[in-house]
């Protein structure tokens, strides 16, 4: 018997280094579960990556020279199908919106939301209401994008190579 997906699919985490590994866990288990495409799990996989790395920085208060550190804060990974994709939303206690960085070629990060702009349909950011921070989302589609001459474009095309070095 098929039982239909939920519409949206909540995880919330401490905001420590390995909320990032459960995050990618959670959202290939899900997607698995919703059977979206392998090539759209991988991005979707490397882009809540990328959301929760940023949304971890944005969760905890800046550093103090307090005695005592305060605690941790949590995020919250949203994730939900359209007809044609899924969105994935990571939320942080942070009210300030995404700011892409630049980073020169040494840097060791900076990159992740010009990562996202590449590898996502689309993405943005919102407040929710009556809550502190904000939620950064990037739709990833189910159906590979095709430009004039049938060729494979967008983030598909980036989640088959990420697909295929995995596999290397």
């Amino acid at each position: 018997m098929n039982k239909p997906h939920p519409p949206v699919s909540n995880l919330t985490l401490a905001a420590t280094p390995n909320a990032v590994s459960w995050a990618r866990r959670h959202t290939v288990d899900v997607l698995r579960q919703w059977r979206f495409p392998d090539e759209g799990i991988e991005v979707a996989r490397l882009l809540v990556s990328e959301l929760t790395t940023n949304a971890i920085r944005h969760a905890h208060p800046a550093p103090t020279t307090a005695v005592s550190a305060p605690a941790p804060g949590t995020i919250l990974i949203r994730l939900w199908p359209t007809s044609t994709s899924v969105v994935l939303a990571v939320g942080d206690s942070d009210p300030r919106p995404p700011a892409r960085r630049s980073a020169d070629e040494s840097a060791t990060g900076g990159r992740g939301l010009l990562l996202t702009a590449a590898m996502a349909r689309r993405w943005g950011y919102y407040h929710p209401e009556r809550c502190p921070g904000k939620f950064v989302w990037a739709e990833v589609p189910s159906q590979p994008l095709v430009d004039t001459d049938g060729q494979q474009v967008g983030p598909l095309l980036i989640g088959r190579v990420l697909t295929g070095l995995r596999e290397l």
